[in-house]
């Protein structure tokens, strides 16, 4: 079997996975993060290392031990940065994540300065908090210990995939993937490049080695017997390989904590012109499949707070059937800038909002407004993919939103597009399993991966062109007032 580790932002996993796609066990447990102050969101690296761990014993001794594995595959919240003594192992301060907020100010400096479009063509990234650079200059800037460390040579940084390979197997290093995630990788060398090191104040000798997404990347003796990691990737590359886009004209959307969604683009980087992402995604030690990607913040978790602090429901299947129980939403508009605007936006300033509200608005209308919003948040997304040439024929969803039947019907209906769902929704799990697999040499390459995928269920459009027309005309309304344009 292949065992996956999917460390989330909300949840880590550890799953069993065949060589067929078949998902043998799960284990997981939950993470929980802090908001020490508005727009600062943190969790704790030794708690997602033991929460880890745990759940890969459990796996490990659900396969019958660790000789029923062949090889471990790690997938991860992106951008979330974690430092610690490269000594000792511990963890020198809370773990930044990438919904932080906090380094808006040093972002917005540096785009005055006139360093975004040099930025941008390097690493095919735009200037904001949610990337990993301004993160670690934060830590040196308000961390002695993190300081210190860095003065001594023994500051260890990375991402969670860094982080949890470290820990499993010694090794300093991250997969290319999440290394193009900092803003500090050149996309075409796939190398840290020093220049932008140097403009963030990133010391390049604290970074991790960087290595390819398949092959061995390392071992570890923690579960009985040595079991090589085969294969890491970002949580929404390994979404994109688990729902087998790896061609240009195929494009995938995670609707996990945030909305992510990617279209390969070959084996050239693509420049967007409407303010999408190029990002890396597979590379092999010698070439390298690159992507565009729409990054919006806000999905799943604007259900999370429908149930945990608005109180509106009580668990998150309970948002289909008050969709369904109303025709429409009542006139109301949420505009999901909880922690702010991603792409095609890019607006951290902004905060959530709630818009025409009347005393005919009852609990079901706000909650069919909330799914509406990361729909028509998928919509805007969506132009922009095609004005940069890269329009979705048809688009596979995933993550936890995905297994909303209404949802995945209102996406087809305001996308004007086909949707497909696989039946088992852990594509980013099963993209890491394959990564590991071919890495192990159980398939020669991803194209014979794919015979992990499961079938898929399709959504096709269905919604009247003048209801469609007047969602579209109330949401970009409300938008527009929003921007302050």
């Amino acid at each position: 079997m292949i065992l996956v580790l999917d460390e989330g932002t909300s949840s880590t996993r550890a799953l069993l996975f065949a060589e067929d796609g078949a998902i043998a066990h799960v284990a997981q447990e939950e993470l929980p993060a802090a908001y020490p102050r508005p727009g600062h969101v943190e969790q704790d690296p030794k708690l997602l290392w033991d929460k880890s761990r745990k759940v890969m014993g459990e796996a490990v001794h659900a396969a019958g031990g660790a000789n029923r594995v062949r090889a471990i595959g790690i997938t991860n919240q992106r951008e979330t940065v974690v430092a610690w003594d490269r000594q000792s192992g511990a963890p020198l301060a809370p773990a930044i994540v990438w919904q932080d907020r906090r380094t808006a100010d040093a972002c917005d400096a540096l785009r005055e300065a006139g360093h975004e479009p040099m930025l941008q063509e390097r690493t095919g990234l735009l200037l904001d908090p949610y990337f990993s650079a301004t993160k670690m200059r934060w830590m040196l800037d308000h961390h002695e210990a993190v300081r210190e460390a860095a003065g001594a040579g023994r500051l260890a940084f990375g991402t969670v995939d860094a982080w949890l390979l470290f820990k499993l197997t010694g090794r300093h290093a991250t997969d290319a993937t999440n290394a193009s995630r900092t803003l500090l990788m050149d996309l075409r060398k796939v190398d840290w490049d020093k220049e932008l090191c140097a403009l963030f104040g990133v010391p390049v000798d604290a970074l991790p080695e960087i290595v390819p997404t398949m092959g061995e990347l390392g071992t570890t003796d923690l579960f009985g017997a040595a079991l090589p990691v085969t294969g890491s990737a970002g949580d929404q590359q390994a979404a994109t390989i688990g729902q087998g886009c790896l061609e240009p004209g195929t494009a995938k959307a995670t609707f996990g904590t945030g909305l992510f969604a990617l279209v390969p683009t070959g084996e050239v980087p693509a420049r967007s012109h409407h303010r999408l992402l190029s990002t890396l995604l597979t590379h092999d030690g010698a070439s390298s499949r690159y992507a565009l990607e729409g990054a919006v913040f806000v999905a799943g978790s604007l259900v999370k707070w429908l149930r945990d602090m608005a109180g509106l429901v009580g668990s998150a299947e309970e948002t289909e059937t008050l969709a369904r129980s109303v025709p429409d939403n009542g006139g109301v508009t949420i505009v999901p800038a909880f922690t702010g605007l991603g792409a095609p936006h890019w607006r951290p300033d902004l905060k959530g909002s709630v818009h025409g509200l009347s005393f005919g608005v009852g609990r079901a209308h706000l909650v069919r407004a909330a799914l509406e919003a990361v729909t028509m948040s998928a919509h805007d997304l969506g132009e922009a993919f095609a004005a940069d040439g890269a329009e979705w024929e048809r688009l596979r969803i995933d993550g936890g939103m995905a297994l909303n039947d209404w949802f995945a019907q209102d996406l087809a209906d305001m996308l004007g597009c086909a949707v497909e769902r696989p039946t088992s929704v852990e594509s980013t799990a099963r993209g890491a399993a394959m990564l590991a697999g071919v890495g192990a040499g159980l398939f020669a390459d991803l194209g014979e991966a794919l015979a992990m995928q499961p079938a898929r269920d399709r959504f096709t459009p269905a919604l009247g062109a003048p209801e469609r027309a007047t969602r579209l005309a109330q949401w970009r309304a409300v938008m527009e007032h929003a921007l302050g344009r």
